[in-house]
């Protein structure tokens, strides 16, 4: 009896050992938390937590798998590149590094824009001259000073690498059937100098050591409300003018791999686009995919619009294009006004009275947040924010289109502020890497967003944003490895684990 007892009792002990044993990470796995928060974290390395009981539980599935990332980043505007041409060398190297070094963001997906934006110092065109149908004059000396610089030194910081998309807001007004910068739409009888255009831009580029990675067709088709550079498609008339025009000659010159997106305007009205550019074999041929903005709603993400579109071309991107607190003045070295419900957007002063629930005050780092962890779980594939840099007024803007990016600068002071969204668009830039796939996962609190992805490596990477203003505690749990976690009140997370 008393073999039995001692038996028994080391039987028990061994079962609890071995218990202990599965829960904790082993000696071959390395989990790395960062965190920003309202409190002050900004991409902070986290290396102790709350003693507190886990309350929920994030359960990692890597054996299901959903869309392969194309990236995460910025855009190349004028009115970024001008301000860095503004700054002393250093600060200059300073705000290039943070974006896209190894110790930075690693920004790998990008935009720019053909001809000039509203971003622009001014308007212009790279082929001025009327009735030039063959584009002997075409030329990008208006991006030698500025855009290409900024592009090249973006090159030289990233050990990677990145893409470039290319969007026009609008043809040169001689195209035009209002011969203007602003509205109007693409003369039938220069389709083919237009899709010329593409071609010529992106090899001129490519003489410069810069390649293109892709074109949107036309930025905001539906138009910006007759405001500053645009010009208008139907569904129809841009996928003709792909099919018939722009693919074909893009084919011809040697260039098919450069991929064309179609629509690129928000998300709720995706559906009759991708309904036409899908139709059939012919529609969809150019096609690489589509792209969309975030402009229709402050706080919704329009999941059902997104998974229309991906099940209308399951095989095609889906790239969310462009993004930023619009018609907002940025608040300089200010953190907490970018965790507090007070910025307002275009929509709060100019939506019709039906669409004005869509534009309610809100948080602009909750927006960035739930935004991108909303277009991760419905199958978006990159995410691009617009400017990377503005000044304290949120230009410069031709059209006095204020605005605010990540980064804002005070040249005459030659002083760099990076704002709470610079670290938010880290926390998925940084860690999610081109070619990784997301994974499915389970969260037990409903007040936490969540969403995961498996990079090329092996490594996993899982986002949690909590919105709530009290610290949450989880188990977070990966075949045999478990590990509490806290996160802060109103705090962005990324938990990285390697194996």
């Amino acid at each position: 009896m008393k073999y039995l007892k001692l038996f028994s009792t080391k039987l028990i002990v061994l079962m609890i050992i071995s218990s202990c044993a599965q829960k904790q990470p082993d000696f071959k796995t390395k989990i790395e938390i960062y965190e920003t928060s309202r409190s002050g974290h900004q991409l902070s390395k986290l290396d102790s937590f709350s003693t507190s009981q886990s309350t929920s539980k994030i359960t990692l599935n890597p054996n299901e798998t959903f869309q392969t990332f194309t990236g995460f980043g910025g855009s190349f505007t004028e009115a970024s590149a001008y301000l860095l041409n503004r700054l002393s060398p250093e600060k200059r190297k300073e705000v290039i590094d943070a974006y896209f070094s190894d110790s930075g963001a690693r920004y790998s997906l990008t935009r720019t824009h053909m001809n000039s934006s509203d971003f622009s110092l001014s308007q212009y065109s790279y082929a001025p001259v009327e009735g030039d149908t063959e584009l002997k004059n075409f030329s990008i000396k208006e991006d030698k000073d500025d855009i290409i610089p900024m592009i090249k030194d973006a090159m030289e910081a990233s050990s990677e690498g990145f893409n470039i998309i290319a969007s026009p807001w609008t043809a040169p007004p001689w195209m035009k059937t209002n011969n203007d910068w602003v509205g109007g739409e693409l003369k039938p009888e220069y389709y083919d100098t237009w899709a010329l255009f593409f071609s010529k831009y992106s090899e001129a580029y490519a003489n410069e050591g810069i390649d293109i990675w892709g074109f949107t067709v036309e930025n905001e088709p539906h138009g910006n409300g007759n405001n500053w550079e645009s010009m208008h498609y139907t569904p129809q008339q841009m996928t003709e003018f792909v099919r018939e025009h722009l693919g074909p000659q893009l084919e011809k010159d040697g260039k098919g791999n450069l991929k064309i997106l179609g629509y690129d305007q928000n998300r709720e009205g995706i559906k009759e686009w991708v309904d036409e550019m899908y139709k059939n074999e012919a529609n969809a041929k150019y096609y690489d995919g589509t792209a969309i903005h975030w402009y229709e709603s402050t706080f919704k993400v329009f999941e059902e619009a997104l998974q229309y579109a991906h099940e209308k071309a399951p095989d095609k991107y889906l790239i969310q294009t462009e993004a930023c607190v619009d018609a907002e003045v940025p608040k300089w070295k200010d953190d907490d006004w970018y965790w507090q419900k007070e910025a307002t957007d275009w929509g709060w002063d100019w939506a019709p009275e039906d669409q004005k629930h869509l534009h309610p005050k809100y948080r602009p780092v909750y927006r960035y947040a739930r935004d991108i962890i909303g277009c991760m779980n419905n199958w978006v594939d990159g995410w691009v924010d617009w400017n990377m840099v503005l000044n304290k007024q949120g230009g410069p803007n031709w059209f006095e289109n204020w605005c605010v990016a990540p980064v804002i600068v005070d040249p005459d002071a030659d002083e760099v502020y990076y704002t709470p969204i610079y670290y938010t668009m880290a926390h998925f830039s940084k860690f999610i890497r081109p070619g990784a796939k997301r994974i499915d996962f389970n969260c037990t609190d409903k007040e936490l967003q969540v969403s995961a992805a498996t990079n090329p490596d092996g490594s996993h990477v899982v986002i949690v944003f909590n919105p709530s203003e009290q610290e949450k505690v989880f188990d977070l749990t990966f075949e045999k490895v478990s590990k509490k976690v806290s996160v802060s009140p109103q705090a962005i997370q990324t938990i990285t684990i390697a194996q």
